[in-house]
C-alpha cells in the first residue's frame, strides 16, 4: 500500500492525525526517506554491534525487523509543517521500547514530538523442541532452529548450540523459547586452590604464567590468584583452569 508523503499531508491538515497513529503501520515519508526504514537501518546496526560486542562472536543473521508506531497525545495540536525529518534522541536505543523524534523544518511554526514506537528485531536462534525444566541438563537434541526478538532481552542468544550441551538451565523454557547466555547456568572452571593458567592480556600481546586460585572460578567472574612470586592478582575465569588478567 503506498502513502501520501508528509508534504501532502501537512497541507491537508493530517499529519497530527497521522502521528497519532489513526492509521496503523502508515509510513511517514520526508523528502523520500521512510521513516521506518530509516529505523530498521539504525536497529540491525545496532544489533549487530551489540550482539558481536557482548558475545564476542559474529552476529546472528537478522532475518526481518518489526516497527510499530505508537500514539500521541491526543490533545496535542501540530501545526502544518512542509518538511519533516525524524531523529533518534541522545541516549536512546533504536530497538525494542524506544521513541523517535520529528521535527519540523519549514513550516509556519517549529515544532519538535517524540513518537512512542516499538521496534522488534528478529534473528536466527536456537529455541527449545519441546518444554524444558529448570536444572535440566541441555543436550543439543534439545534444541532447534528457530528466530528470536534480539530486542526483548538484554541477554545475547546462544548462537552455538554446542556451547550449551551439558549445561544447566536456570529456568524452565517453554516450547520455542530462544535460548539466551542468562538462561544457562554458569560453568565452574576451576576449585578453590587449584593450580590455573594465569593468562595476561595487554594491546598486541599476552604474557603466560601459573598461578593458585583463592576463590572457585566461576565463569566470567571476577577471581584473585597468587603468583608463583606470591604477588597476588585478579582477573577473570575464562576457561578451564585459566585465568584472564586484562592489562
Amino acid at each position: 500500500m503506498n502513502h501520501p508523503p508528509l508534504s501532502l499531508l501537512c497541507r491537508l491538515g493530517l499529519v497530527p492525525w497521522l502521528l497519532a497513529g489513526a492509521v496503523a503501520g502508515a509510513h511517514a515519508q520526508t523528502g523520500g526517506t521512510d521513516i521506518e526504514t530509516q529505523l530498521r537501518d539504525l536497529a540491525q546496526a545496532h544489533a549487530r554491534e551489540r550482539t558481536t560486542a557482548a558475545a564476542g562472536t559474529p552476529a546472528p543473521r537478522i532475518t526481518r525487523v518489526e516497527v510499530s508506531v505508537g500514539e500521541l497525545d491526543s490533545r496535542l495540536k501540530l501545526a502544518p509543517c512542509t518538511r519533516m525529518e525524524p531523529y533518534l534522541p541522545a541516549g536512546l536505543r533504536p530497538w525494542g521500547r524506544t521513541r523517535i523524534g520529528v521535527r519540523c523544518l519549514e513550516g509556519p511554526t517549529r515544532w519538535n514530538v517524540f513518537l512512542p514506537v516499538t521496534v522488534r528485531v528478529f534473528a536466527e536462534a536456537w529455541v527449545a523442541r519441546g518444554p524444558l525444566s529448570a536444572g535440566a541438563l541441555l543436550q543439543i537434541s534439545d534444541l532447534q532452529r528457530g528466530e528470536a526478538d534480539l530486542a526483548a532481552t538484554l541477554s545475547p542468544v546462544v548462537l552455538d548450540p554446542a556451547q550449551a550441551a551439558g549445561r544447566a538451565l536456570l529456568r524452565p523454557l517453554n516450547e520455542g523459547d530462544a535460548l539466551k547466555q542468562s538462561d544457562l547456568r554458569p560453568k565452574l572452571w576451576f576449585a578453590l586452590g587449584d593450580t590455573v593458567k594465569v593468562v595476561a592480556v595487554g594491546p598486541g600481546f599476552a604474557v603466560h604464567g601459573e598461578g593458585r586460585a583463592m576463590s572457585p572460578g566461576v565463569e566470567g567472574q571476577p577471581v584473585r590468584i597468587r603468583t608463583e612470586s606470591g604477588r597476588i592478582i585478579t582477573g577473570f575465569a575464562s576457561g578451564e583452569r585459566t585465568v584472564e588478567v586484562p592489562l
